[in-house]
């Protein structure tokens, strides 16, 4: 995989429109074969990506997106910040439509002017996941991927050398 450039998420979301019915058409088709090898292709795409590519150069996702937070997200934030759980809901979470605790701001209030994360070692179980394109199962998150195309240059160059493939 050759090195994937920095793209901010207005133009990922211009080329992830530019491609959707395409996309979204063949999605369909891998969520209802449900190829065998797909985990292994897609692992192997996310290593070689991951090893030209740093998150630090971007943090499209930090910038522009939230994660939902579980209790234990909130308790280990918390405890790391040195308040209350309940202050740490007061002064950073709010509930979004879903009832999921995201954080109220965007940017993430923990993103440094460098792209750093105050709270990496305690960063959010979502956080830590994030792209998701090292996950098993991956046929069962192809539309979150696709939206996720919109922030991350590399679930959109995933996704992309992905309908290249013969799967």
């Amino acid at each position: 995989m050759a090195d994937i450039d920095y793209k901010s998420p207005e133009e990922l979301k211009i080329l992830t429109d530019k491609t959707k019915d395409e996309t979204v058409s063949f999605l369909k088709k891998l969520k209802k074969n449900k190829p065998k090898n797909l985990d292994s292709v897609v692992h192997k795409m996310h290593t070689d990506a991951f090893s030209n590519f740093n998150c630090l150069d971007c943090a499209n996702c930090c910038k522009t997106i939230g994660p939902r937070l579980i209790e234990k997200d909130i308790n280990r934030l918390a405890r790391y910040l040195k308040i209350k759980p309940s202050e740490f809901i007061e002064q950073y979470i709010e509930v979004d439509e879903d009832n999921d605790f995201i954080f109220r701001d965007h940017p993430c209030p923990f993103l440094l002017p460098d792209n750093f994360c105050m709270v990496y070692e305690q960063r959010p179980k979502a956080c830590r996941e994030y792209p998701h394109t090292d996950r098993k199962r991956f046929y069962q998150i192809l539309d979150l991927s696709h939206k996720n195309c919109e922030t991350c240059p590399v679930v959109f160059s995933i996704i992309d050398k992905l309908k290249k493939t013969n799967l």
